[in-house]
């Protein structure tokens, strides 16, 4: 398809479709509270690294850059871990209509704009401070750098130059999630697909680009290589690492949890759309910026339908896939009848994004408050207060003092950024999976004999939780605290109970193996 005259002012209107979304998205971002997997980043946005166990730094130094943009503002609260991410979200909304605009003109761009902003993955995803944030602003400049050059001239200089941005997108895109090595390993696919592709490897660029990648990469690499190697295998692990029961019965349940998850982030009708243009669009008559495009979506969302057969897939995981989707779906001629359904899939996604964020404000779907996705968000001010005022009084009584942590990363972390002062927290892990809490200083590293540990723990009914029955034997005494409920207005979501234990004696117990 070639791209369509239409006035300049369609990609103006494009333009202010996006920036209009991502103002809405920050409004939201202060709003909503944050949830334990966001401050968990944002304790690694306070110990700036070029690792981190579970992830790539990306996410860590957008949150580190948008504080820093704030902070002299005295702007506090959700919004400072938001902010560089939801930048990062408008960012990628803009490298996508504007390569839609390259594929079918400023008419394209707009739709392409009007799909991003009401898909419910881009509303609710784009405002939350994770690694797909980086990710996708990576790899929608990456898809259009690619696509601009298959428009220029094989071997020229435009080519070269569009070639090494597209390496320093792909770089970028390494270092925020490993997941998009399928980006790179896709383009390479369609170049040995096509022979009108093929003719690519005889220009430098490809391997400029490779080269630049690394480069960017490199320092990952580096830490990688310090630690172990540590974040790939927990990702090697997390993502392809089978459970042992019920093989095809749990693999046919976990692909239609993941189906059910892609069709609630981008509405059914819409999904369904974007199968059949990335369908039409590897086939021989496509056109190569197509064929390449349809390549990347098919390459990145195969990976994921292969990996919930192993394990559970959660439902934003492939969502690089929908990038250059989008600019297919926005950048093709339909049909009347088509265009209704298009139209129809525009209307049910934005109704479903309005309600996403309606239902952040204020409750009105019937869910039940331990099952809701956004009330997780909830009460852990309340937690981090409790805590504050209770190590207080311990350290007054013992003249020792209290430190606070919880047994996993999430109430580590939301202790940390709701706390006074904002203290360093610890996570014991001796129940649950290792994180990047076990490769920071630990509480047997800065502790002193004597000292207290203030835990915040699940409540077990009363019953001595097994993390704190592990660590009685290390202490002199073990008090049960008070507990705290997580609530969201007046309703309950969770509880969490509070373990003093007073007077370190040193040694630590080793964690559970295979944790």
């Amino acid at each position: 398809m070639t791209r369509q005259a239409s006035p300049p002012s369609h990609w103006r209107r494009a333009v202010a479709i996006v920036t209009t979304a991502a103002l809405v998205r920050l409004i939201f971002a202060a709003l909503i509270p944050a949830f334990p997997d966001e401050t968990y980043y944002w304790d690694w946005s306070r110990r700036l690294a070029a690792g981190y166990f579970d992830h790539p730094p990306a996410i860590a130094w957008l949150i580190r850059a948008g504080g820093l943009v704030l902070s002299p503002f005295g702007v506090s609260g959700p919004i400072v871990i938001r902010f560089g991410p939801v930048v990062a979200g408008w960012i990628a909304t803009l490298a996508t209509i504007a390569t839609a605009r390259r594929l079918g003109g400023d008419a394209a761009a707009v739709r392409a704009a009007i799909v991003i902003t009401v898909l419910p993955l881009a509303a609710a995803g784009l405002i939350l401070a994770t690694p797909d944030a980086p990710l996708l602003a990576a790899i929608a400049v990456g898809v259009y750098c690619i696509v601009r050059v298959l428009e220029t001239p094989i071997g020229s200089g435009a080519s070269l130059k569009w070639w090494t941005v597209a390496g320093i997108a792909t770089g970028a895109a390494f270092a925020s999630k490993y997941t998009s090595i399928f980006f790179p390993l896709a383009v390479v696919i369609a170049v040995f697909a096509r022979a009108d592709l093929r003719a690519r490897l005889r220009e430098a660029g490809p391997y400029v680009a490779c080269f630049v990648a690394t480069m960017v990469f490199l320092p990952v690499l580096y830490w990688n290589s310090q630690n172990d190697w540590v974040s790939f295998a927990y990702q090697i692990r997390h993502g392809l690492e089978a459970n042992t029961d019920s093989l095809l019965r749990r693999a046919w349940r976990q692909e239609g949890d993941f189906f059910g998850g892609q069709v609630a982030l981008v509405s059914p009708i819409l999904f369904v759309m974007f199968a059949i243009v990335t369908g039409r669009s590897l086939g021989k008559r496509a056109t190569p910026e197509r064929f390449v495009l349809a390549m990347i979506a098919t390459v990145s969302f195969a990976f994921f339908v292969y990996s919930a057969t192993r394990r559970r897939v959660e439902p934003n995981w492939p969502a690089p896939a929908y990038i250059p989707a989008i600019v297919l779906l926005a950048a093709t001629d339909w049909g009347a009848i088509a265009k209704r359904w298009l139209t129809a899939g525009v209307a049910l996604a934005a109704v479903m994004s309005a309600l996403i964020y309606v239902q952040s404000v204020t409750p009105i779907l019937p869910i039940a408050p331990a099952k809701d996705p956004i009330a997780r968000a909830h009460g852990w001010r309340d937690v981090a207060q409790r805590a504050d005022s209770t190590a207080e009084a311990i350290d007054s009584e013992t003249q020792a003092t209290t430190w606070i942590g919880g047994d996993r990363y999430q109430e580590a972390s939301a202790l940390a950024f709701y706390g006074a002062g904002h203290p360093s927290t610890f996570a014991t892990n001796l129940s649950g999976r290792p994180n990047q809490y076990d490769l920071w200083p630990r509480f047997r590293d800065l502790a002193r004999p004597h000292d207290n540990l203030l835990l915040v723990v699940d409540d077990d009914g009363g019953a001595m939780h097994q993390s704190v029955k592990k660590l009685a034997p290390y202490f002199a005494e073990t008090r049960r605290g008070g507990l705290v409920s997580l609530k969201r207005g007046d309703a309950e979501i969770a509880t969490r109970r509070l373990w003093i234990l007073i007077g370190w004696r040193g040694g630590w117990p080793m964690p559970d193996a295979g944790t």
